[in-house]
């Protein structure tokens, strides 16, 4: 990406006004890009609050790189993103586990009441989690 972002703290949620200073853009904008962007569907919860999680967050970061560093149409990197989903989703699963691990592992959290001190228990408590996400998405698509 051609602009240094900070990098993505260790939360499960994460409000618009959090993801606009982690993604270098304005709330307004990640409004508009839920209208044209399916794959950026927050949570909403009470008065329509949103809550973002991690992979659209990363997700987000690739419109913006799309969009504002590649010089891409909002159609063209929607078309972008509709192509490349299989690549871009080992691309996000691998940035999401990198991120993951590290601030765990440097902060001895403890996932599931046991320590996570190797990356092979991450990577199988990662595994389920990513099997669940796939699961709700094929549910929602009914």
């Amino acid at each position: 990406m051609g602009t240094l972002l900070p990098s993505i703290p260790a939360k499960r949620y994460f409000t618009i006004g959090e993801v606009a200073e982690l993604c270098g853009v304005k709330p307004h904008v990640l409004r508009y890009w839920e209208q044209e962007f399916t794959q950026l569907r927050p949570m909403k919860r009470r008065g329509n609050r949103r809550y973002y999680q991690h992979h659209e967050v990363l997700m987000i970061r690739r419109i913006r790189d799309l969009l504002y560093d590649q010089g891409f149409t909002i159609s063209g990197a929607r078309n972008r993103l509709q192509d490349s989903a299989p690549a871009a989703h080992d691309e996000t699963l691998a940035q999401t586990l990198m991120s993951e691990s590290e601030s765990l592992l440097e902060g001895g959290v403890a996932m599931q009441g046991a320590s996570v001190n190797a990356t092979g228990d991450l990577l199988d408590n990662y595994a389920v989690r990513q099997e669940l996400f796939e699961i709700r998405a094929l549910l929602s698509l009914n």
